[in-house]
């Protein structure tokens, strides 16, 4: 079980996780604004927009993803589930959380949840 602490200590990097992501957010948003505004004279100015825009887009739904886990994170240590994994509900290790503040499973579970996926 994490220290109150501790806690804080992750809530403060999920915290400071959760700006740098809007910040990014933001500004591939705007990225993705100017470049509509563009004007594309040839197939190839077409084709860099296109490639830029899908490079753009993808960031922001990677970046949007990780929004949403450090949300669930956030709400986690509110309620005091904060570190516990949601297969086993057994503690996630600090060195786990510490490499991934928005950990929702513990090593092995880990493993087993992607292995289901694939």
């Amino acid at each position: 079980m994490l220290t109150k602490k501790e806690l804080e200590y992750f809530q403060n990097k999920l915290l400071d996780r959760r700006v740098q992501i809007e910040k990014n957010l933001n500004g591939k948003a705007r990225d993705l604004d100017n470049i509509r505004g563009l004007e594309l004279n040839d197939e190839g100015d077409y084709a860099a927009a296109s490639a830029e825009t899908i490079v753009n887009s993808a960031i922001l739904a990677q970046q949007g993803e990780k929004l949403t886990e450090i949300e669930l994170a956030l709400d986690k240590i509110k309620n005091g589930t904060y570190g516990i994994c949601e297969m086993c509900e057994e503690p996630i290790g600090k060195p786990r959380l510490e490499v991934k503040n928005f950990a929702r499973f513990c090593i092995t579970c880990r493993e087993i949840n992607e292995k289901e996926q694939n």
